[in-house]
């Protein structure tokens, strides 16, 4: 189809307007029958998503998961929420998510993978498009969802283990799905709309504030990082009208993340896990530590800034700033200052590389060197990566367009790069899809044997390991490492597991 088509056949994305001469949230005139190219190039990273989703009916149980298991089945999620609060590590948030998709067992393994791309996506496109309406912008239809789709594939699948990113519940309710939500807050702002809507947002924000601060460490201070930048440099981009509201907007939603974070960081469970790992903040703020952290986060920098495939997200950034027009006098409603794209870039940059050095910081305590493999973490800050480069792509597309340069060309070659990067992402999913299978038939073979087994009344049993993607199983590292043998055998309802040496 050729670039520029428009329509009024597909959905408009949430927020979407009418704009001058379109269709409601769409791009072409009145009548226009044919589909828009962008919803087209969009259907590349949706369908990557949806295949990603079908891979995790082969999601299985492992690592802490075998612990979180029979604490749900015989004390509820109720049950898990204080055992992370008085035992385990003070995040109670994160408890309450872990026990959600844990009530269902396995099947809740199986759903999680598409119940969360689904959200992330449904979040992030909301994000977009209301982004867009309060900049005053107006795109044909099927860019909001084309933008949210590839910064939802780039996200997800991009890092070094898409397993522990998206298939691992455990960690991505905690490093994944922790920063889109933190970005979620800031939809009632962008909604506002009078006294109620902005009492709404502020509410929201505060509440969602003290959420965060116990569900994930890393992703509170990527949120304070950010929003102390709101507060500090509010009059670079802001006008006067809104500066006020969305500074106080900020420090409620920091004051949220305090609150939360002092919650956790009191808790009988986080002075457990401190003490298990001998995490404590005069060694985390040492300079050996934080000389340390700074190594492991340049080492971190290279093989983010060296993976191409974040390319796709500078790419739907480009098609952003081509498309993009402004929409109908007053539809910003003066919200932003006259565009200055280097000093925003730069803002967003340098967030970016303050809150990942923060995270790298706070997590090196507890992995140590491991922290520039252990990639699920940085999932955290990545995202904030992932939208500066929507960001900037933006700005040097809107410069292209207004320079008058023919961008006919430069749209192909970006609609191109998304493409390619769609196929990029496609082929390590396909195998990382038979890895996951190949587990999922030896786990379930076994998961039967072990209950028939357990059923006729036997009180010790063995257990081989099953892995996937370097997922911890009992008995791994040639049997040296025993955790979480205990867990697996109160899953199974026996005494104790044994280190199996065959699957049955």
């Amino acid at each position: 189809m050729a670039v520029g088509a428009s329509s009024v056949t597909v959905p408009p994305g949430p927020g979407d307007s009418p704009g001058p001469g379109r269709e409601r949230g769409g791009g072409g005139p009145r009548g226009s029958g044919t589909v828009p190219w962008p919803a087209v190039l969009a259907l590349l990273p949706l369908g990557l998503l949806a295949a990603a989703s079908y891979l995790g009916r082969y999601v299985r149980p492992s690592a802490d998961e075998w612990c979180f298991l029979p604490v749900v089945r015989d004390e509820g999620i109720s049950g898990l929420i204080g055992k992370f609060y008085f035992t385990d590590n003070g995040r109670v948030g994160n408890g309450l998510l872990v026990g959600l998709y844990a009530k269902f067992p396995v099947a809740g393994h199986q759903w999680y993978a598409a119940v969360s791309g689904v959200l992330m996506l449904g979040l992030l496109w909301a994000l977009t498009a209301h982004l867009l309406r309060r900049a005053g912008q107006s795109v044909p239809r099927g860019v909001p969802l084309l933008v949210a789709s590839l910064i939802t594939a780039v996200f997800l699948f991009a890092t070094p283990n898409t397993y522990k990113t998206f298939y691992w519940p455990a960690a991505s309710v905690s490093h994944t799905l922790a920063p889109v939500l933190a970005c979620a807050a800031a939809l009632p702002l962008l909604r506002a709309r009078g006294r109620r809507g902005r009492i709404t947002a502020l509410a929201v924000v505060l509440a969602a504030g003290v959420f965060m601060g116990t569900l994930s460490e890393e992703a509170s201070v990527v949120a304070l990082v950010v929003l102390s930048g709101v507060v500090l440099f509010a009059p670079l981009f802001l006008t006067a009208r809104v500066r006020t509201f969305a500074r106080v907007w900020s420090l409620l939603g920091m004051a949220g993340v305090a609150l939360g974070t002092l919650l956790l960081v009191t808790s009988p469970g986080s002075r457990n896990r401190r003490e298990r790992y001998g995490a404590e903040t005069a060694s985390m703020l040492s300079p050996d530590t934080l000389i340390a952290s700074l190594r492991g986060y340049v080492r971190i920098l290279e093989t983010v800034l060296t993976t191409w495939q974040y390319a796709g997200a500078l790419a739907a950034g480009v098609l952003l700033g081509l498309l993009a027009t402004r929409a109908a006098p007053g539809a910003g409603r003066g919200v932003l200052l006259p565009c200055r794209p280097l000093l925003l870039t730069g803002l967003v940059a340098l967030a970016f590389l303050v809150s990942g050095y923060l995270c790298t910081v706070i997590t090196y305590p507890v992995f140590g060197p491991r922290v520039v493999t252990a990639a699920r973490t940085w999932n955290d800050y990545l995202l904030l990566y992932v939208l500066l480069l929507v960001a900037a792509g933006a700005f040097l597309g809107r410069a292209l367009r207004v320079r008058g340069v023919r961008t006919g060309a430069v749209t192909g070659l970006a609609a191109a790069v998304c493409a390619v990067t769609v196929l990029g992402l496609a082929a390590p999913l396909y195998e990382l899809g038979h890895d996951m299978r190949v587990r999922a038939q030896k786990w379930d073979r076994q998961d039967r044997w072990l209950r028939e087994r357990a059923a006729e009344g036997a009180k010790v049993l063995p257990y081989k390991p099953v892995s996937v993607s370097g997922m911890l199983e009992p008995f791994s590292a040639n049997g040296t490492r025993i955790w979480p043998a205990q867990c697996v055998a109160d899953y199974y309802r026996v005494d104790k597991v044994t280190r199996g040496t065959r699957l049955p």
